[in-house]
């Protein structure tokens, strides 16, 4: 069995404004979305929006909880001006900036927004992540 993340679905207030926002940021509507659940084809990977109370309820969990969850989402782009025109797309679509574009410590170019229900999303150009032509990150070949 081969692991692979094909699905990230985030809790989230109201249906309807998380659609709009997702969908101003430029991501297709999937065909089987409705009024409880939108899905975005994300090229490989499926980002689902569905209700926080009744994903908690499917998970046997509690809804409360606020702040930072442990969990950032990451976009990453194919070169550093990128980064600053996809923040600025987030920001235009109603997303919270939480930490303006700067050159990252590591060697690439980063940002930080949330969305409008608090969810992370780092835009960040990583020079050691090579994107292929559809624009799917690779981790370097091990050099051990």
């Amino acid at each position: 069995m081969s692991a692979r993340l094909t699905l990230v679905t985030l809790g989230v207030a109201d249906i309807a404004r998380a659609r709009a926002f997702y969908v101003a940021l430029g991501l297709p509507v999937g065909a089987p979305s409705n009024d409880h659940v939108v899905f975005f084809d994300m090229d490989g990977v499926i980002l689902a929006l569905y209700g926080r109370d009744a994903l908690a309820a499917d998970a046997e969990i509690p809804p409360a909880g606020e702040g930072f969850r442990g969990v950032t989402l990451a976009w990453n782009v194919a070169d550093e001006a990128a980064v600053d025109a996809a923040f600025a797309a987030a920001l235009a679509a109603g997303a919270t900036a939480v930490k303006h574009p700067r050159r990252a410590f590591w060697g690439g170019r980063s940002g930080y927004f949330a969305d409008p229900d608090g969810h992370l999303w780092e835009i960040a150009h990583n020079p050691f992540f090579p994107l292929d032509e559809r624009g799917i990150a690779h981790l370097p070949e091990d050099a051990s």
